[in-house]
């Protein structure tokens, strides 16, 4: 059966099973556009200090106005995708994160900062969930933990284009106008999203569909499994937004006196990891039909690579990459989470579900950036070099050590969780 009256602009000689995957991947690129432009920041600290005269917390702060946004909005967004649908949601997304590109790039004041990052995670914010959300409109539901963790390897595609090769573009271009160029970038994305991406034929909408969606989140708010599962995934990630995320960069720079593309490369082992594992994990965890073993394992040998990073006296670089790739490849059990938590919920709520667990983790990792910062800021010993501060090694395993209690609260965690099977709830 061809997909033709409910596809206007799609060729009728496109088949059903060739479409779902040409949506979700317009849908997953903008997603490893968010994640580039999440992580940025992490190979420009100096940079930023010198042009905005900032501190450790101010720069934490810069880039926490992203998640700051992008958690806010998972919620709402997450009605408004199960409402109108991804492909209003997803464009408009595009163009709202590109705008907010092009500002951070222009802006000559924090204040203009602080909103072009605001702009970035408020249109990054539907990148993730409405991906989701094709996934479970057009995809088997058996699919969707695998369809999830390959979505994670293309942002973390994106993630790793925003450390080791932005570190070394910025030796040919002024990050300014890498900026501008990326925003423009967003607004062709926008045009190729809403061209290819179609919301579910009408046939395909449960009657239940049409129930008021707030339902979802007072469902949620009933639900204790979701809050747990939503905290697990949060207390697992955080090292890698925090860490991978901004302060992994100037923290290998100090600890093994590396340049930044080699040290923005070091920290990208995280993210390499979490493409590389995500998917796979996703898949075993469907195979086997069990959650809650792959999460136990996870979580624990996640706290182990980390702790390992930061305290194994004189630990030498090439084992560093090691911790850093598997804490990245194990805290790819969030595929599983998210799987986890939608099948606590009906599937009408698929939307509203994943928005809530994103909020959860993008909530506490919007936290960590500025309280890392600030951390950072505390201990300082008032080292400067060209207008930037700088922080020893032992500063730095001082602040971070936040993520290591943060990452045991995720093993303690996950012995709540309730096994699902796979099995949705209806």
């Amino acid at each position: 059966m061809k997909i033709v009256s409910e596809t206007p602009g799609i060729s009728p000689g496109t088949t059903r099973a060739a479409m779902p995957w040409l949506m979700w991947s317009a849908a997953a690129l903008f997603f490893a556009y968010g994640f580039f432009a999440r992580v940025a920041p992490s190979v420009m600290v100096e940079d930023l200090m010198r042009d905005f005269q900032a501190t450790g917390a101010v720069v934490g702060n810069i880039s926490a106005f992203y998640f700051y946004a992008y958690a806010s909005l998972q919620v709402p967004i997450g009605i408004g995708l199960d409402r109108f649908g991804p492909r209003l949601m997803l464009t408009l997304a595009a163009l709202v994160c590109g705008l907010g590109v092009i500002l951070f790039g222009i802006a000559e004041t924090l204040t203009l900062a602080y909103i072009g990052r605001l702009l970035i995670g408020a249109g990054s914010a539907c990148a993730m969930i409405g991906t989701l959300k094709i996934a479970s409109i057009w995809f088997p539901a058996n699919r969707f933990s695998l369809i999830f963790g390959l979505t994670v390897i293309i942002g973390a595609v994106g993630a790793v284009g925003g450390q080791a090769p932005l570190a070394a573009l910025f030796q040919w271009m002024e990050w300014r106008s890498v900026h501008v160029i990326g925003g423009l970038a967003a607004v062709l994305l926008a045009l190729f999203i809403w061209g290819v991406v179609r919301d579910a034929p009408a046939p395909a909408l449960p009657q239940t569909a049409k129930q008021p969606v707030l339902r979802g989140l007072g469902f949620i708010m009933r639900t204790p499994q979701i809050w747990i599962i939503a905290l697990v995934n949060a207390t697992m990630v955080a090292p890698l937004l925090a860490f991978g995320g901004l302060w992994g960069v100037p923290y290998m720079m100090a600890a093994y006196d590396l340049g930044r593309p080699s040290a923005a490369l070091a920290a990208s082992m995280m993210l390499v990891g979490h493409a590389a594992l995500s998917a796979v994990l996703g898949w075993f965890s469907d195979r086997t039909r069990r959650r809650k073993p792959v999460l136990v394992a996870c979580t624990i040998i996640s706290l182990i690579s980390f702790a390992s990073l930061l305290y194994v006296p004189g630990l030498p670089l090439p084992m560093a990459y090691v911790c850093l790739l598997a804490y990245g490849a194990f805290s790819g059990a969030s595929s599983v989470c998210y799987a986890t938590a939608k099948e606590n919920n009906p599937i009408r709520y698929t939307g509203v579900t994943a928005g809530f667990v994103n909020m959860t983790t993008m909530g506490l990792s919007a936290m960590f950036q500025a309280v890392l910062g600030w951390l950072l800021d505390v201990q300082w010993d008032g080292t400067l070099a060209a207008g930037a501060r700088i922080y020893s090694v032992d500063t730095y395993r001082t602040a971070l050590s936040a993520l290591v209690v943060t990452s045991a609260i995720a093993v303690v965690l996950v012995f709540f969780v309730r096994e699902t099977n796979c099995k949705s709830r209806d």
